[in-house]
């Protein structure tokens, strides 16, 4: 087995660039995961790995040599290399470089009765990576990301969703793009704003339905207040008008699936 045990390595230094620009990861089409637990996610969700990179002074219990597919390279590295390339101390000292997937509209394949999760312009990492936590615990079809402001591939989104950004489909679009994808697929959509709207508990989820959210800060963009099926909100008892987008994805989205009998 190939032994790195050096930051200067030139192949340690490229994947340094795959953590840290978006532009490297686009590039090349791969991007690093770490940690025994998400990797295994990326396998079991259809991602290809092209390398898997083992620190056997951090590992605990893992038989490297039998992890994921044989014919995939795997690299010793030193607790050195591993500490420049992992983002958290606590991910088994393993890592690997898989290829991205196409995030096309076209690439979804849903069921005959879709939920779905659609986010527009959110962009905090840990909120992104939330959402994708909240829609694996709800078994949605999708997420789709509307006018993504950071690359789904960003290390702080792949760490953030704990591995969640490999257990449902997602695709990203132009807010145009996904609402025209929603009417020619006979997909209802409902925009959670405070405008125009009716409590989220009392319109019907049952049939293919879809729902939106916005950032905290400025809510949802025209678009989606005025070509949603229905407007929906959830009311709030306290002195403030808005709650984590992830918080309120999750009331929406159990609410739906309370409906449909989960």
């Amino acid at each position: 087995m190939k032994q790195i045990t050096s930051v200067q390595n030139p192949y340690i230094k490229s994947l340094v660039q795959l953590q840290e620009k978006a532009k490297t990861r686009k590039q090349t089409g791969t991007f690093l995961i770490e940690g025994k637990r998400e990797i295994e996610l990326a396998i079991k969700g259809g991602y290809v790995l092209n390398t898997l990179l083992f620190c056997p002074e951090v590992m605990q219990n893992t038989d490297y040599q039998s992890f994921g597919d044989s014919n995939i390279e795997r690299i010793e590295i030193s607790k050195e290399v591993y500490q420049k390339l992992a983002y958290r101390d606590t991910t088994e000292g393993i890592l690997a470089v898989a290829q991205t997937k196409s995030l096309y509209l076209s690439d979804l394949k849903l069921s005959k009765n879709p939920l779905i999760l659609i986010a527009e312009s959110i962009e905090k990492p840990g909120n992104i990576g939330a959402l994708l936590r909240t829609a694996d615990a709800a078994n949605i079809d999708a997420v789709i990301i509307a006018d993504p402001k950071s690359d789904l591939y960003n290390p702080n989104i792949v760490r953030s969703s704990v591995g969640c950004l490999f257990t449902r489909q997602i695709a990203t679009g132009t807010s145009s793009e996904i609402i025209a994808f929603l009417k020619e697929n006979g997909i209802a959509f409902y925009s959670a704003t405070l405008q125009n709207s009716n409590e989220y508990h009392k319109i019907d989820y049952t049939s293919p339905t879809a729902l939106v959210v916005g950032t905290e800060a400025t809510g949802l963009t025209d678009i989606w207040r005025t070509e949603s099926t229905q407007n929906i909100i959830i009311p709030m008892q306290g002195e403030i008008d808005s709650m984590n987008v992830s918080v309120a994805a999750a009331i929406l989205l159990f609410e739906a699936k309370r409906q449909r009998g989960f």
